[in-house]
């Protein structure tokens, strides 16, 4: 990644598996074509996930939990370098 804020997309504590390889690099590419509803879209989905790992209570799933929440810090730095400047017109419809 070489798009200013890039290392704001890296792992905030560890890479663990290569999901979180892949997603760092989705969400760089997501964020150089600024594509902020795919970000909103990635989002959600890794927030649904989370909620059903932490919904989980069959077998220990701390580890998969703490992946989730590290690929939500990455999804959450993307959106942040997509988010319009303040005080300026936004091209979309950024709530």
């Amino acid at each position: 990644m070489t798009h200013k804020g890039a290392d704001r997309l890296a792992a905030p504590r560890r890479w663990g598996t290569s999901m979180s390889r892949a997603l760092q690099s989705i969400v760089a590419g997501y964020v150089k074509v600024k594509d902020r509803r795919a970000l909103e879209g990635l989002l959600a989905h890794r927030r649904g996930m989370l909620a059903q790992l932490q919904a989980v209570t069959a077998i220990n799933a701390s580890a998969a939990v703490q992946t989730v929440e590290d690929e939500i810090a990455i999804i959450e730095a993307g959106l942040e370098e997509v988010k319009p400047p303040t005080g300026s017109l936004p091209e979309n419809d950024w709530t």
